[in-house]
Protein backbone atom coordinates (compact mmCIF):
# COMPACT_ATOMS: atom_id res chain seq x y z
CA UNK A 1 0.00 0.00 0.00
CA UNK A 2 1.34 3.69 -0.55
CA UNK A 3 1.94 5.65 2.32
CA UNK A 4 3.52 9.14 2.13
CA UNK A 5 6.54 9.78 4.98
CA UNK A 6 6.51 8.13 7.75
CA UNK A 7 4.41 5.24 8.28
CA UNK A 8 2.20 6.11 11.37
CA UNK A 9 1.73 2.83 13.40
CA UNK A 10 -2.22 4.90 14.16
CA UNK A 11 -4.51 5.59 12.18
CA UNK A 12 -5.36 9.35 11.84
CA UNK A 13 -8.91 10.45 13.15
CA UNK A 14 -11.58 12.92 10.36
CA UNK A 15 -13.99 14.28 10.78
CA UNK A 16 -16.12 17.44 10.09
CA UNK A 17 -18.41 18.41 12.95
CA UNK A 18 -15.79 18.18 16.01
CA UNK A 19 -12.56 16.49 16.78
CA UNK A 20 -10.72 15.56 20.53
CA UNK A 21 -7.57 15.02 21.24
CA UNK A 22 -6.83 14.10 24.81
CA UNK A 23 -4.06 11.69 27.11
CA UNK A 24 -6.47 9.16 27.67
CA UNK A 25 -9.42 6.80 26.24
CA UNK A 26 -12.35 7.88 28.71
CA UNK A 27 -11.39 11.56 28.62
CA UNK A 28 -11.93 11.91 24.89
CA UNK A 29 -15.14 10.15 25.06
CA UNK A 30 -16.18 12.38 27.94
CA UNK A 31 -15.36 15.11 25.67
CA UNK A 32 -16.76 13.74 22.26
CA UNK A 33 -20.15 12.82 24.09
CA UNK A 34 -20.24 16.39 25.31
CA UNK A 35 -19.77 17.71 21.24
CA UNK A 36 -22.18 15.46 19.82
CA UNK A 37 -24.59 16.81 22.25
CA UNK A 38 -24.63 20.38 21.25
CA UNK A 39 -21.90 21.64 23.71
CA UNK A 40 -19.35 23.93 22.77
CA UNK A 41 -15.33 23.51 22.82
CA UNK A 42 -15.18 24.82 26.45
CA UNK A 43 -18.23 22.89 27.72
CA UNK A 44 -16.35 19.58 26.04
CA UNK A 45 -12.80 21.17 28.04
CA UNK A 46 -14.34 21.15 31.60
CA UNK A 47 -16.13 17.33 31.08
CA UNK A 48 -11.99 16.59 29.71
CA UNK A 49 -10.69 18.35 32.45
CA UNK A 50 -12.58 16.30 35.29
CA UNK A 51 -11.92 13.09 33.75
CA UNK A 52 -8.13 13.19 33.29
CA UNK A 53 -8.09 14.27 37.09
CA UNK A 54 -9.63 10.80 38.08
CA UNK A 55 -8.51 8.51 35.62
CA UNK A 56 -4.83 10.02 34.95
CA UNK A 57 -4.85 10.53 38.62
CA UNK A 58 -1.01 11.18 39.11
CA UNK A 59 -1.34 13.50 36.24
CA UNK A 60 -3.57 16.32 37.08
CA UNK A 61 -6.46 17.45 38.75
CA UNK A 62 -8.83 19.08 41.18
CA UNK A 63 -5.10 19.78 43.69
CA UNK A 64 -3.57 21.15 40.88
CA UNK A 65 -3.28 23.90 38.37
CA UNK A 66 -4.19 24.59 34.75
CA UNK A 67 -3.95 26.34 31.98
CA UNK A 68 -6.46 26.97 29.17
CA UNK A 69 -6.03 28.56 25.69
CA UNK A 70 -9.43 29.47 23.96
CA UNK A 71 -9.85 30.79 20.06
CA UNK A 72 -13.92 32.16 19.47
CA UNK A 73 -14.90 31.75 16.34
CA UNK A 74 -17.68 34.07 16.45
CA UNK A 75 -15.30 36.91 17.40
CA UNK A 76 -12.16 35.83 16.45
CA UNK A 77 -10.88 36.25 19.57
CA UNK A 78 -8.64 34.22 21.74
CA UNK A 79 -8.10 34.48 25.19
CA UNK A 80 -5.56 32.38 27.94
CA UNK A 81 -7.43 31.33 31.13
CA UNK A 82 -4.66 30.80 34.10
CA UNK A 83 -5.79 28.43 37.02
CA UNK A 84 -2.62 28.91 39.06
CA UNK A 85 -2.49 28.52 42.90
CA UNK A 86 -0.06 31.32 44.45
CA UNK A 87 2.65 30.30 47.22
CA UNK A 88 0.88 29.76 50.99
CA UNK A 89 1.14 32.81 52.89
CA UNK A 90 3.41 31.15 55.78
CA UNK A 91 5.83 29.89 52.70
CA UNK A 92 9.07 31.74 52.88
CA UNK A 93 12.87 31.53 51.57
CA UNK A 94 13.89 31.09 55.48
CA UNK A 95 11.23 28.64 56.29
CA UNK A 96 12.56 26.18 53.70
CA UNK A 97 16.18 27.27 54.10
CA UNK A 98 15.65 25.93 57.83
CA UNK A 99 13.94 22.68 56.28
CA UNK A 100 17.23 22.48 54.13
CA UNK A 101 15.60 23.02 50.76
CA UNK A 102 12.46 22.51 49.23
CA UNK A 103 11.10 18.56 49.39
CA UNK A 104 10.09 16.83 46.09
CA UNK A 105 7.23 15.55 47.83
CA UNK A 106 5.42 15.50 50.90
CA UNK A 107 3.57 18.17 53.22
CA UNK A 108 5.50 21.40 52.57
CA UNK A 109 5.75 20.51 49.05
CA UNK A 110 2.55 21.65 48.50
CA UNK A 111 1.48 24.44 47.20
CA UNK A 112 -2.13 26.38 46.64
CA UNK A 113 -4.19 24.69 43.97
CA UNK A 114 -5.66 27.04 41.16
CA UNK A 115 -7.04 24.76 37.96
CA UNK A 116 -10.90 24.72 38.96
CA UNK A 117 -10.91 28.90 39.09
CA UNK A 118 -9.20 28.64 35.62
CA UNK A 119 -11.54 25.95 34.09
CA UNK A 120 -14.33 27.77 35.50
CA UNK A 121 -13.46 31.36 33.89
CA UNK A 122 -13.76 29.34 30.83
CA UNK A 123 -16.72 27.86 30.82
CA UNK A 124 -18.13 30.92 32.73
CA UNK A 125 -17.24 32.98 29.01
CA UNK A 126 -17.72 30.27 26.51
CA UNK A 127 -19.68 26.94 28.03
CA UNK A 128 -23.20 26.09 26.77
CA UNK A 129 -24.39 23.65 29.24
CA UNK A 130 -24.65 23.68 33.13
CA UNK A 131 -21.32 23.48 35.07
CA UNK A 132 -22.76 20.61 36.70
CA UNK A 133 -24.18 18.57 33.65
CA UNK A 134 -20.22 18.21 32.33
CA UNK A 135 -18.81 16.67 35.82
CA UNK A 136 -21.37 13.37 34.85
CA UNK A 137 -18.01 11.07 33.15
CA UNK A 138 -15.47 12.00 35.54
CA UNK A 139 -18.07 11.80 38.44
CA UNK A 140 -18.80 7.94 37.27
CA UNK A 141 -15.19 6.98 36.59
CA UNK A 142 -14.22 7.81 40.53
CA UNK A 143 -17.20 5.99 41.84
CA UNK A 144 -17.26 3.17 39.50
CA UNK A 145 -14.36 2.83 38.51
CA UNK A 146 -11.86 2.62 35.78
CA UNK A 147 -9.53 0.19 34.29
CA UNK A 148 -5.69 0.50 35.31
CA UNK A 149 -3.69 1.02 32.05
CA UNK A 150 0.01 -0.26 31.39
CA UNK A 151 0.75 4.10 31.94
CA UNK A 152 -0.90 3.78 35.43
CA UNK A 153 0.70 0.93 36.66
CA UNK A 154 4.19 2.41 35.48
CA UNK A 155 3.51 5.05 37.36
CA UNK A 156 2.35 3.56 40.48
CA UNK A 157 5.57 1.21 40.30
CA UNK A 158 7.65 4.15 39.63
CA UNK A 159 6.47 6.08 42.62
CA UNK A 160 5.45 3.32 45.16
CA UNK A 161 7.78 5.64 47.90
CA UNK A 162 5.94 8.36 47.09
CA UNK A 163 2.40 6.67 47.48
CA UNK A 164 3.43 4.59 50.98
CA UNK A 165 4.16 7.45 52.73
CA UNK A 166 0.81 8.32 52.52
CA UNK A 167 -2.09 6.15 54.48
CA UNK A 168 -4.97 7.32 52.33
CA UNK A 169 -3.03 7.47 48.88
CA UNK A 170 -1.10 4.08 49.46
CA UNK A 171 -4.71 2.76 50.22
CA UNK A 172 -5.81 4.19 47.19
CA UNK A 173 -3.30 3.37 44.26
CA UNK A 174 -1.77 0.38 46.49
CA UNK A 175 -4.14 -1.98 46.63
CA UNK A 176 -3.59 -4.40 49.09
CA UNK A 177 -0.22 -3.38 48.72
CA UNK A 178 0.61 -4.17 45.26
CA UNK A 179 0.54 -2.30 42.04
CA UNK A 180 -2.31 -3.10 40.50
CA UNK A 181 -3.01 -5.65 37.90
CA UNK A 182 -3.25 -4.19 34.23
CA UNK A 183 -7.29 -3.81 34.30
CA UNK A 184 -7.67 -3.58 37.44
CA UNK A 185 -10.97 -1.74 38.73
CA UNK A 186 -9.48 1.34 40.44
CA UNK A 187 -12.02 3.51 42.56
CA UNK A 188 -11.77 6.97 44.15
CA UNK A 189 -14.97 7.36 45.85
CA UNK A 190 -14.08 10.23 48.07
CA UNK A 191 -13.05 12.06 45.47
CA UNK A 192 -16.46 11.24 43.77
CA UNK A 193 -17.99 12.84 46.27
CA UNK A 194 -16.38 15.78 45.97
CA UNK A 195 -17.20 16.14 42.49
CA UNK A 196 -20.73 15.69 43.03
CA UNK A 197 -20.54 19.04 45.49
CA UNK A 198 -18.71 20.77 43.15
CA UNK A 199 -21.30 19.80 40.92
CA UNK A 200 -24.32 20.63 42.45
CA UNK A 201 -22.47 24.52 44.25
CA UNK A 202 -20.53 25.68 41.66
CA UNK A 203 -17.06 26.22 41.50
CA UNK A 204 -16.31 28.49 44.23
CA UNK A 205 -16.87 26.08 46.51
CA UNK A 206 -13.82 24.78 46.08
CA UNK A 207 -12.22 28.39 47.31
CA UNK A 208 -14.70 29.33 49.56
CA UNK A 209 -17.54 27.23 50.45
CA UNK A 210 -17.83 23.59 52.74
CA UNK A 211 -14.97 21.58 49.73
CA UNK A 212 -12.72 24.37 50.39
CA UNK A 213 -13.49 23.92 54.37
CA UNK A 214 -12.62 20.15 53.69
CA UNK A 215 -9.74 21.26 51.73
CA UNK A 216 -8.39 23.57 54.01
CA UNK A 217 -8.86 20.83 56.89
CA UNK A 218 -6.90 18.09 54.91
CA UNK A 219 -4.12 20.11 54.23
CA UNK A 220 -4.03 21.09 57.88
CA UNK A 221 -4.19 17.65 58.68
CA UNK A 222 -1.33 16.45 56.53
CA UNK A 223 0.88 19.33 57.84
CA UNK A 224 0.99 21.42 54.81
CA UNK A 225 1.14 25.09 54.76
CA UNK A 226 -1.89 25.48 52.74
CA UNK A 227 -4.25 27.67 54.55
CA UNK A 228 -8.13 28.24 54.31
CA UNK A 229 -7.13 32.08 53.47
CA UNK A 230 -4.51 30.88 50.81
CA UNK A 231 -7.25 28.90 49.07
CA UNK A 232 -9.82 31.76 49.35
CA UNK A 233 -7.18 34.17 47.62
CA UNK A 234 -7.42 32.47 44.14
CA UNK A 235 -7.98 34.14 41.39
CA UNK A 236 -7.96 32.99 37.58
CA UNK A 237 -5.31 35.07 35.40
CA UNK A 238 -7.13 36.01 32.59
CA UNK A 239 -4.91 37.71 29.18
CA UNK A 240 -4.60 37.21 25.61
CA UNK A 241 -1.78 34.82 24.00
CA UNK A 242 1.37 35.88 22.79
CA UNK A 243 1.81 35.25 19.29
CA UNK A 244 5.06 35.29 16.63
CA UNK A 245 4.60 35.89 12.52
CA UNK A 246 6.34 32.26 11.52
CA UNK A 247 6.52 31.35 7.85
CA UNK A 248 3.26 32.37 7.10
CA UNK A 249 1.63 31.44 10.30
CA UNK A 250 1.02 33.33 13.61
CA UNK A 251 2.13 30.64 16.41
CA UNK A 252 0.36 32.00 19.83
CA UNK A 253 1.24 30.80 23.49
CA UNK A 254 0.35 31.36 26.80
CA UNK A 255 1.78 34.20 28.82
CA UNK A 256 3.52 34.38 32.46
CA UNK A 257 3.72 32.83 34.68
CA UNK A 258 4.06 29.86 31.55
CA UNK A 259 7.35 29.19 29.93
CA UNK A 260 5.92 29.52 26.67
CA UNK A 261 7.58 32.01 24.99
CA UNK A 262 10.79 29.90 24.76
CA UNK A 263 9.02 27.88 22.21
CA UNK A 264 8.42 31.02 19.96
CA UNK A 265 11.82 31.48 20.56
CA UNK A 266 13.22 28.57 19.56
CA UNK A 267 11.12 29.54 16.17
CA UNK A 268 12.59 32.81 16.18
CA UNK A 269 16.27 31.67 16.14
CA UNK A 270 15.80 28.87 13.64
CA UNK A 271 13.64 31.40 11.33
CA UNK A 272 16.23 32.22 8.93
CA UNK A 273 17.78 28.89 7.96
CA UNK A 274 16.23 26.26 5.61
CA UNK A 275 15.23 23.68 7.72
CA UNK A 276 13.64 21.55 4.88
CA UNK A 277 17.50 21.19 2.80
CA UNK A 278 18.86 20.03 5.99
CA UNK A 279 16.57 17.10 5.70
CA UNK A 280 14.16 15.45 8.22
CA UNK A 281 16.15 13.47 10.97
CA UNK A 282 19.15 14.94 9.39
CA UNK A 283 22.02 15.51 12.42
CA UNK A 284 22.36 18.50 10.68
CA UNK A 285 18.74 19.74 11.53
CA UNK A 286 18.45 18.83 14.88
CA UNK A 287 22.23 19.81 15.68
CA UNK A 288 20.57 23.79 14.52
CA UNK A 289 17.30 22.63 16.50
CA UNK A 290 18.79 21.73 19.65
CA UNK A 291 21.39 24.58 19.64
CA UNK A 292 18.30 26.73 19.58
CA UNK A 293 16.80 25.36 22.06
CA UNK A 294 19.78 26.10 24.40
CA UNK A 295 19.71 29.63 23.29
CA UNK A 296 16.01 29.86 24.38
CA UNK A 297 16.81 27.88 27.74
CA UNK A 298 19.62 31.08 28.73
CA UNK A 299 16.47 33.48 28.45
CA UNK A 300 14.10 31.17 30.07
CA UNK A 301 15.95 31.13 33.08
CA UNK A 302 16.63 34.84 33.04
CA UNK A 303 13.23 35.67 32.49
CA UNK A 304 10.61 33.21 33.30
CA UNK A 305 9.03 34.03 36.90
CA UNK A 306 8.57 37.68 36.21
CA UNK A 307 5.58 39.08 36.34
CA UNK A 308 5.96 40.57 32.97
CA UNK A 309 8.89 39.57 31.02
CA UNK A 310 9.46 41.87 28.60
CA UNK A 311 8.22 39.81 25.18
CA UNK A 312 9.33 42.64 23.06
CA UNK A 313 12.67 41.84 23.28
CA UNK A 314 12.84 38.44 23.79
CA UNK A 315 10.66 37.40 20.86
CA UNK A 316 12.56 40.30 18.75
CA UNK A 317 14.28 39.64 15.44
CA UNK A 318 17.18 41.10 16.92
CA UNK A 319 17.44 38.97 19.69
CA UNK A 320 16.49 35.54 17.41
CA UNK A 321 19.59 37.18 15.06
CA UNK A 322 21.72 37.45 17.92
CA UNK A 323 20.88 33.58 19.38
CA UNK A 324 21.02 32.51 15.51
CA UNK A 325 24.58 33.91 15.31
CA UNK A 326 26.31 32.57 18.18
CA UNK A 327 25.32 28.50 17.12
CA UNK A 328 28.19 26.72 15.38
CA UNK A 329 28.70 23.35 13.99
CA UNK A 330 29.78 22.17 17.52
CA UNK A 331 27.42 21.60 20.68
CA UNK A 332 27.59 24.14 23.21
CA UNK A 333 27.56 23.48 26.66
CA UNK A 334 25.53 25.85 28.21
CA UNK A 335 24.75 26.03 31.53
CA UNK A 336 21.88 27.85 32.72
CA UNK A 337 22.06 29.74 36.16
CA UNK A 338 19.44 26.82 37.47
CA UNK A 339 16.19 26.48 36.40
CA UNK A 340 13.31 16.39 36.01
CA UNK A 341 10.88 15.76 34.30
CA UNK A 342 7.42 16.63 35.77
CA UNK A 343 3.95 15.24 34.69
CA UNK A 344 1.36 16.55 33.13
CA UNK A 345 -1.48 16.13 30.86
CA UNK A 346 -2.36 18.20 27.96
CA UNK A 347 -6.16 17.88 25.82
CA UNK A 348 -7.40 20.38 22.56
CA UNK A 349 -10.77 20.26 21.21
CA UNK A 350 -12.50 21.84 18.38
CA UNK A 351 -16.23 22.33 17.91
CA UNK A 352 -18.56 22.59 15.00
CA UNK A 353 -18.59 25.95 14.85
CA UNK A 354 -14.85 25.87 14.74
CA UNK A 355 -13.97 27.13 18.53
CA UNK A 356 -11.08 25.63 19.86
CA UNK A 357 -9.56 24.88 22.71
CA UNK A 358 -5.35 23.76 23.94
CA UNK A 359 -5.30 22.70 27.29
CA UNK A 360 -3.17 21.72 29.74
CA UNK A 361 -2.88 20.77 33.16
CA UNK A 362 -0.89 19.38 36.16
CA UNK A 363 0.17 18.03 39.57
CA UNK A 364 3.56 18.70 39.00
CA UNK A 365 5.41 15.70 39.21
CA UNK A 366 3.49 11.80 39.04
CA UNK A 367 1.46 11.37 42.12
CA UNK A 368 2.97 14.86 43.20
CA UNK A 369 3.02 15.30 47.08
CA UNK A 370 2.14 11.80 47.85
CA UNK A 371 -0.93 13.33 50.29
CA UNK A 372 -4.21 12.75 49.47
CA UNK A 373 -6.66 14.42 51.33
CA UNK A 374 -9.27 12.07 53.44
CA UNK A 375 -12.06 13.91 53.59
CA UNK A 376 -11.92 15.05 50.02
CA UNK A 377 -10.06 12.37 48.24
CA UNK A 378 -8.03 15.13 46.31
CA UNK A 379 -3.93 14.51 45.64
CA UNK A 380 -2.73 17.53 46.59
CA UNK A 381 0.04 19.22 43.85
CA UNK A 382 4.40 19.25 44.55
CA UNK A 383 4.76 22.74 43.03
CA UNK A 384 6.62 24.15 45.94
CA UNK A 385 9.56 22.24 44.44
CA UNK A 386 9.77 25.04 41.37
CA UNK A 387 10.10 27.86 43.59
CA UNK A 388 14.31 29.08 44.08
CA UNK A 389 15.25 30.09 47.00
CA UNK A 390 18.26 32.60 46.33
CA UNK A 391 16.92 35.92 46.70
CA UNK A 392 17.00 38.14 43.72
CA UNK A 393 16.03 35.49 41.13
CA UNK A 394 13.42 35.96 38.60
CA UNK A 395 11.59 32.65 40.60
CA UNK A 396 12.42 33.19 44.12
CA UNK A 397 9.76 32.37 46.52
CA UNK A 398 7.67 34.78 48.10
CA UNK A 399 4.19 34.56 49.84
CA UNK A 400 1.44 35.21 47.59
CA UNK A 401 3.67 35.01 44.43
CA UNK A 402 2.56 33.29 41.32
CA UNK A 403 5.62 30.22 40.22
CA UNK A 404 6.91 29.82 36.89
CA UNK A 405 5.46 27.00 35.10
CA UNK A 406 6.70 24.73 32.57
CA UNK A 407 3.06 24.00 31.24
CA UNK A 408 2.49 26.02 27.67
CA UNK A 409 -0.71 25.39 25.92
CA UNK A 410 -0.07 26.59 22.08
CA UNK A 411 -2.36 27.13 19.11
CA UNK A 412 -1.05 27.62 15.40
CA UNK A 413 -2.93 30.14 12.94
CA UNK A 414 -3.09 30.71 9.50
CA UNK A 415 -5.32 33.31 7.82
CA UNK A 416 -6.67 34.16 10.87
CA UNK A 417 -8.18 31.01 11.81
CA UNK A 418 -6.99 27.73 14.05
CA UNK A 419 -4.61 25.43 11.88
CA UNK A 420 -3.48 23.12 14.10
CA UNK A 421 -4.26 22.89 17.95
CA UNK A 422 -1.68 21.03 20.04
CA UNK A 423 0.09 20.33 22.84
CA UNK A 424 2.16 17.92 25.67
CA UNK A 425 2.71 17.58 28.89
CA UNK A 426 6.78 16.90 30.06
CA UNK A 427 7.99 19.75 32.21
CA UNK A 428 11.12 21.28 30.40
CA UNK A 429 11.29 19.04 27.46
CA UNK A 430 7.40 20.40 26.30
CA UNK A 431 8.51 23.06 24.87
CA UNK A 432 10.92 21.68 22.06
CA UNK A 433 8.95 18.49 21.84
CA UNK A 434 6.28 20.83 20.85
CA UNK A 435 8.97 22.67 18.50
CA UNK A 436 9.77 19.48 16.87
CA UNK A 437 6.09 18.65 15.95
CA UNK A 438 5.55 22.46 14.42
CA UNK A 439 8.43 22.16 12.36
CA UNK A 440 7.99 18.30 11.57
CA UNK A 441 3.99 19.78 10.20
CA UNK A 442 4.69 23.46 8.72
CA UNK A 443 8.24 22.17 7.10
CA UNK A 444 8.38 19.20 6.16
CA UNK A 445 4.11 18.52 5.33
CA UNK A 446 3.75 16.03 7.99
CA UNK A 447 0.04 14.71 9.26
CA UNK A 448 -0.50 15.28 12.82
CA UNK A 449 -0.02 11.53 13.49
CA UNK A 450 3.22 11.33 11.51
CA UNK A 451 4.10 14.11 13.53
CA UNK A 452 3.55 12.67 16.82
CA UNK A 453 5.47 8.69 16.40
CA UNK A 454 8.49 10.66 14.35
CA UNK A 455 11.47 9.82 16.15
CA UNK A 456 11.93 12.72 18.83
CA UNK A 457 14.72 14.48 20.84
CA UNK A 458 15.12 15.79 23.88
CA UNK A 459 18.03 18.30 25.22
CA UNK A 460 19.09 18.60 29.09
CA UNK A 461 21.56 21.55 30.23
CA UNK A 462 23.29 21.79 33.43
CA UNK A 463 21.06 23.49 35.87
CA UNK A 464 17.70 23.33 33.81
CA UNK A 465 15.36 20.84 35.64
CA UNK A 466 12.57 22.83 37.17
CA UNK A 467 12.05 20.88 40.50
CA UNK A 468 14.17 21.98 43.53
CA UNK A 469 17.59 21.79 43.64
CA UNK A 470 17.59 22.45 40.04
CA UNK A 471 20.32 20.48 38.53
CA UNK A 472 20.29 18.73 35.41
CA UNK A 473 22.70 17.08 32.53
CA UNK A 474 24.28 18.13 29.82
CA UNK A 475 22.66 15.76 27.76
CA UNK A 476 21.06 15.01 24.57
CA UNK A 477 18.51 11.85 24.73
CA UNK A 478 17.34 10.84 20.92
CA UNK A 479 14.75 7.73 20.20
CA UNK A 480 16.87 5.42 18.16
CA UNK A 481 14.77 5.31 15.21
CA UNK A 482 16.60 8.40 14.61
CA UNK A 483 19.28 5.94 12.85
CA UNK A 484 22.64 5.09 12.90
CA UNK A 485 23.63 7.55 10.85
CA UNK A 486 22.27 10.60 12.30
CA UNK A 487 23.43 9.41 16.21
CA UNK A 488 26.79 9.20 14.55
CA UNK A 489 26.60 12.52 13.20
CA UNK A 490 25.43 14.41 16.57
CA UNK A 491 28.15 12.43 18.21
CA UNK A 492 30.53 14.25 16.19
CA UNK A 493 29.33 17.29 16.47
CA UNK A 494 29.90 17.31 20.24
CA UNK A 495 26.54 16.00 21.72
CA UNK A 496 26.87 13.87 24.52
CA UNK A 497 23.85 11.05 23.36
CA UNK A 498 21.86 9.06 25.17
CA UNK A 499 19.77 6.48 22.99
CA UNK A 500 16.58 5.49 24.10
CA UNK A 501 13.67 2.79 22.23
CA UNK A 502 11.48 3.29 19.70
CA UNK A 503 8.82 5.36 21.38
CA UNK A 504 10.39 5.68 24.62
CA UNK A 505 11.51 9.28 24.67
CA UNK A 506 9.99 12.09 26.12
CA UNK A 507 6.01 13.73 26.28
CA UNK A 508 2.89 12.78 25.21
CA UNK A 509 1.53 14.61 22.07
CA UNK A 510 -2.21 15.28 21.04
CA UNK A 511 -2.81 17.40 18.24
CA UNK A 512 -5.67 18.85 15.81
CA UNK A 513 -5.06 19.67 12.49
CA UNK A 514 -7.65 21.93 10.59
CA UNK A 515 -7.98 21.98 6.75
CA UNK A 516 -9.03 24.17 4.23
CA UNK A 517 -12.03 22.45 3.53
CA UNK A 518 -12.98 22.54 7.60
CA UNK A 519 -11.90 18.07 7.82
CA UNK A 520 -10.43 18.03 11.62
CA UNK A 521 -7.64 15.29 11.77
CA UNK A 522 -6.87 13.82 15.01
CA UNK A 523 -3.98 12.29 15.96
CA UNK A 524 -2.74 10.90 19.31
CA UNK A 525 0.83 10.07 20.50
CA UNK A 526 1.01 6.39 21.87
CA UNK A 527 3.95 7.00 24.07
CA UNK A 528 1.34 7.03 27.22
CA UNK A 529 -2.47 6.73 26.86
CA UNK A 530 -3.47 9.00 24.11
CA UNK A 531 -6.43 8.70 22.08
CA UNK A 532 -8.05 10.72 19.61
CA UNK A 533 -11.66 10.73 17.85
CA UNK A 534 -13.48 12.75 15.56
CA UNK A 535 -16.62 13.11 14.05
Amino acid sequence: MSYEGIRARRPLIMGRRGAVATNHPVATAAGMDVLRAGGTAADAAVAISLTLGVVEPHMSGLGGDGFYHHWSAKTGRAETYAGTGQAPAAATIARYRSEGGIPVFGALSVQTPGKVAGLAALHAAHGARPWGALFGPAIEAAQDGFAATHALRHFIGENRRRLESDAISAATFLPGGAVPGLGALMRQTALGETLQRLAASGAEEFFTGLVARDVAADMAEAGTLVAAGDLSAVRPRLAPPISISWRGFEVRQTPAPSMGFAMLQMLKIVEGTDLAALGWGSAALIHRMVEAKKRAFLDREAEAGREAPDFATLLSGARAASHAAAIGERAAHLPVRALAEADTTYFCVVDAEGNAVSGIQSLNSAFASGVTGRRTGILFNNRMSYWHLDEGHANALAPGRLVRHTMNAPMVMKDGRPWMVFGTPGADNQVQVNFQVLVACAVFGMDPQQALEAPRWTSSQPGQESNYPHAGGDVLTVERGLGEAAIAGLRERGHEVKVVGDLEGACSVEAIRVLDNGMRMAASDPRRDGWAGAW
